[in-house]
């Protein structure tokens, strides 16, 4: 049976910002609605800053869980550099979701790797959509760095092709088993990343108009 009517989702960012569990509870919602669901995931020293990449398919059937350069749907970068870097995994009229927090990895430091003076310019100079917001000041004034990762679910919630209580229902429930003093919190960082991604896209519209 080939392949159709697949969703793929990159997720990219440092070690440490929550993209595995991002992508973990983005891959629970699919499983709740009956999809096949297949995922990988490289993270290089994810515990000491290193750069991480999760790809997630999702559809009727997946032979694959390797998304292929040039076929994302969506392109969620938590870390600005490591959006730039990951674009062209993008199709056509894919949209980057982007967290404008800058984080330099140990690459630079390394002198591996030169950090790009403006990730979302050279983004959209390719040709690419690109929805940007500061995540991390958000989770900063919700209380807790660590959320950052609901608040980039919530900025995806409205670009998924499924209902966004599906999404967030799957953050309630893995924190209702592990975190149920968190779960509220959760709740509110996920609805303040849908309204930042919301506004960051008229942003966008207003400024194109």
């Amino acid at each position: 049976m080939p392949e159709s009517n697949v969703t793929n989702i990159l997720v990219v960012g440092i070690g440490g910002q929550g993209v595995m569990t991002a992508t973990e509870i983005l891959a629970e919602a699919a499983i709740a609605l009956g999809h096949d669901v297949k995922k990988t995931e490289v993270a290089g020293m994810a515990q000491r800053g290193g750069v991480v990449s999760s790809h997630l398919r999702f559809g009727p059937k997946v032979l694959s869980p390797q998304i292929m350069p040039g076929t994302a749907d969506l392109l969620v970068a938590f870390e600005a550099a490591e959006g730039l870097r990951w674009c062209h995994y993008l199709k056509p009229g894919g949209l980057v979701l982007m967290n404008t927090a800058q984080i330099v990895p140990p690459v630079v430091d390394l002198g591996l790797y030169d950090y790009p003076p403006d990730p979302i310019a050279e983004i959209r100079a390719k040709g690419y959509r690109i929805h940007a917001f500061d995540a991390m000041k958000i989770a900063l004034e919700l209380g807790d760095v660590r959320l950052g990762n609901t608040v980039m679910l919530g900025a995806m919630a409205d670009h998924l092709p499924f209902p966004a209580d599906v999404l967030l229902e799957a953050i309630v429930k893995r924190f209702r088993a592990r975190k149920p003093q968190m779960v509220e919190l959760n709740q509110k960082a996920f609805e303040a990343g849908r309204t930042a991604e919301k506004a960051a896209a008229h942003a966008k519209e207003t400024e194109t108009a």
